[in-house]
């Protein structure tokens, strides 16, 4: 195994030094989709299925954490084979419990929504021609306009007008704009101080908004909390903005490669890129121990 696992910040590390080092194992491990189990061609190695499916049968809880829909999600925990336990999606706003005596195969055990009508309103003063997307409870979408194939995906998408949208409570509100950047929308964030939600903002211009308070911390909070595990043998593994308050959660915090240096800094360790297996490294370094 390639030693890609670095120390980034002071805590000890998952790697980087003899494994008799470090004992410290997670119980509970909370793991990104976009990035950091798939890469941006959709693509699960062999090497990462089998590592998640190696941790997950020693008994450790593996909770998928994501910005995707429940209707993303469940094809990702399909593809990984996990049919017990929990999941976080929409960035917090809806938890599953997956259940395989379930007819579903799952139940939605947690759902915030929130009114997102005056927010949308005032991006769309800024963003006029933006395209936008609700994502309601029930995890169906309404959408001003299609999406580009791909970005958004589910049984129940359809078009709408910007008034209905603002009529309907949200789960998560999506803001893509092709005319801005990245950055754009970091500093009009920043300059309107978006009151009342929770947001992140992702790699080219687009925007997630979530309930006031409501992200993937708070969701896995709640689930450490049912499964009476200790808040330090907590362990996060993501890519993106969005997981930067999860990092902050957990007891200990890996970023991938491929993350932005203003994710990096909040986490305890970097390691490889999606397309390094960086998420096999790490699980991979918890399994020798």
């Amino acid at each position: 195994m390639t030693d890609h696992v670095i120390e980034n910040r002071p805590r000890t590390g998952l790697a980087g030094g003899s494994p008799a080092a470090d004992t410290w194992a997670p119980k509970l491990v909370a793991l990104d989709i976009d990035g950091t189990i798939l890469d941006h061609d959709q693509v699960l190695t062999d090497r990462v299925r089998a590592a998640v499916a190696a941790v997950a049968d020693t008994g450790v809880h593996v909770v998928i954490a994501t910005g995707r829909s429940l209707h993303e999600t469940l094809p990702v925990l399909d593809r990984l084979g996990l049919v017990s336990g929990w999941a976080v999606c929409s960035n917090g706003s809806v938890t599953l419990r997956l259940d395989p005596l379930a007819e579903s195969g799952y139940e939605v055990s947690d759902t915030v929504t929130f009114d997102p009508s005056n927010i949308l309103t005032l991006l769309r003063e800024h963003l006029p021609t933006a395209l936008y997307a609700l994502e309601t409870g029930a995890g169906d979408f309404l959408l001003t306009a299609p999406f580009p194939p791909g970005e958004l995906e589910g049984p129940h998408i359809r078009v709408a007008g910007f008034e209905e949208l603002a009529g309907q409570r949200a789960c998560r509100v999506v803001v893509r704009s092709p005319d801005h950047t990245s950055d754009d929308f970091m500093t009009l964030t920043k300059s309107l101080g978006m009151h009342g939600v929770n947001y992140a903002v992702g790699w080219t211009a687009w925007l997630d908004l979530a309930p006031d308070g409501v992200s993937k911390a708070s969701a896995l909070e709640t689930i450490r909390g049912r499964l009476a595990v200790d808040q330090d043998a907590t362990l996060a593994v993501g890519d993106g903005r969005n997981d930067i308050e999860m990092f902050g959660w957990a007891g200990r915090a890996v970023a991938m490669g491929n993350a932005t240096d203003d994710v990096k800094c909040h986490a305890d360790l970097i390691t490889g890129t999606v397309s390094e297996d960086g998420l096999a490294e790490v699980l991979e370094t918890l399994l020798e121990r």
